[in-house]
């Protein structure tokens, strides 16, 4: 058996492994449950991983040209593939062929893996990838492979000729195996076709961290074992920031005026030590590859500077992680605190995964994150998604989280051995697709 993982998170070299620590979390997951249903499966994709993830999750790369290059003949070189598999699907003629074609045309199942990227946020990445990666879909679709859609949060579709497209494309799926139920709700106000729509939970939960014996050299580097009382993690990115674009830098002062009074709180008024950490990465290329510290860290570290200068609390309780540390090990610190709060979604994952009572931060511009509320749905935990347009409503959130502390790690030691069960079952899901085919 043959399959293909491609979709909007197609990137270039070391992106996926080195980047967004969320991502990583799904990534590994992902490849690692697709060998666990097909246990002698051939997985190839299009997403540009090193060559030692590849040999530990049995992989091959395939060219990334196939899916998108970044280049003025994207769009042209995807419609006339287009053009084929249209032809192929009323005629049974193979008129013509591509890589691409020749690629899909021989394997038994195409996985889209884009989350949230499923839409306009697509195109944040490179001009017309949206639907690009949506003729990427179709083509295998029309040449009768068994297409699925894996760890679903599909975005909005702001341009009504290709909202159209993407109905077409969604509803000839297979099977869309989405991570919440929060999007079915749009997609339904969207006037799409959710028939083969299913509500699981995100791979990510099933990441397992680095085994605490093996971490004790950067507790104790990072203070971790030092501190005394309870302990916060924070993690602040640029979506939680009320001005944007999310990227944007330097920042002034003034923009973390909310996050700086949740500081003071957390130490001024509960007695906590506070840890601010970041939950992104990037990278030297090679030759002399070097991870370093991702776009989160600099807000860290302003806010970790402001709170100090200020100094109206005990400062000696605020702490900041220097990093930079790889996904398990970014894992296996969040572990360690008494509460976690989270401005990254895949971050608070990995507190709640392991039952760490979590408030996590919504966007503070543009529209607010559907995934958020799905994810929490998922958890129980509703009352702990937060907004950062005012310092009250955090505190409000966190005192919240905090009071209720004891009874939402029983909750989450309940809850989340079902939600691990959930991602599982969507790949389970993927047998009963690849038999119905009969390809």
């Amino acid at each position: 058996m043959k399959i293909l993982v491609t979709g909007q998170c197609t990137l270039h070299w070391g992106r996926l492994e080195n980047g967004n620590i969320g991502n990583y979390y799904i990534t590994e997951t992902t490849f690692r449950e697709l060998h666990r249903v097909f246990p002698n499966a051939e997985i190839l994709t299009t997403f540009q991983m090193t060559e030692a993830f590849c040999t530990k999750e049995r992989v091959t790369v395939v060219p990334m040209d196939l899916f998108f290059n970044w280049d003025d003949k994207d769009l042209s070189n995807a419609l006339y593939e287009l053009g084929i598999a249209e032809i192929f699907a009323k005629t049974g003629k193979m008129v013509s062929t591509t890589p691409y074609i020749e690629l899909v045309n021989s394997c038994d199942l195409v996985v889209d893996f884009s989350g949230e990227m499923w839409g306009y946020h697509a195109d944040l990445v490179g001009r017309d990838r949206f639907l690009v990666g949506l003729i990427k879909d179709r083509i295998p679709q029309l040449l009768g492979i068994s297409t699925v859609m894996l760890a679903g949060s599909q975005g909005r579709f702001p341009d009504s000729q290709i909202k159209e497209f993407a109905k077409e494309v969604f509803k000839n799926f297979q099977l869309i195996a989405n991570r919440e139920a929060e999007t079915r709700k749009l997609l339904i106000e969207d006037g799409f076709d959710v028939s083969n729509l299913k509500d699981f939970a995100c791979p990510s939960f099933l990441f397992e961290p680095k085994p605490d014996d093996e971490m004790q050299n950067i507790f104790e580097k990072e203070r971790l074992n030092n501190s005394e009382g309870k302990k916060v993690g924070l993690v602040i990115c640029g979506f939680n920031m009320l001005t944007e674009p999310y990227d944007k830098w330097p920042r002034e002062n003034s923009e973390y005026n909310n996050f700086v009074d949740l500081v003071e709180y957390l130490i001024g008024q509960l007695d906590l030590s506070v840890y601010l950490m970041s939950h992104s990465n990037g990278f030297q290329l090679p030759p002399n590859f070097k991870l370093i510290t991702g776009r989160d860290f600099p807000l860290a570290k302003q806010l970790y500077e402001i709170v100090m200068r200020r100094n109206k609390v005990n400062i000696e309780k605020l702490y900041l992680i220097e990093g930079p540390y790889n996904p398990w090990e970014t894992k296996a610190i969040i572990k360690q605190f008494d509460m976690f709060v989270a401005g990254r979604l895949h971050a608070s994952v990995a507190a709640i995964s392991q039952s760490v009572p979590t408030v996590v931060i919504m966007h503070g511009h543009k529209q607010k994150s559907h995934k958020t509320i799905g994810f929490y749905d998922i958890v129980g935990l509703p009352e702990c998604v937060a907004y950062p347009h005012t310092a009250a409503n955090l505190i409000d959130r966190v005192n919240y989280c905090w009071e209720n502390r004891t009874e939402i790690r029983k909750h989450l030691d309940k809850r989340i051995p079902e939600v691990k069960q959930l991602a599982r079952n969507s790949f389970d899901a993927l047998v009963d697709v690849v038999k119905k085919n009969g390809k």
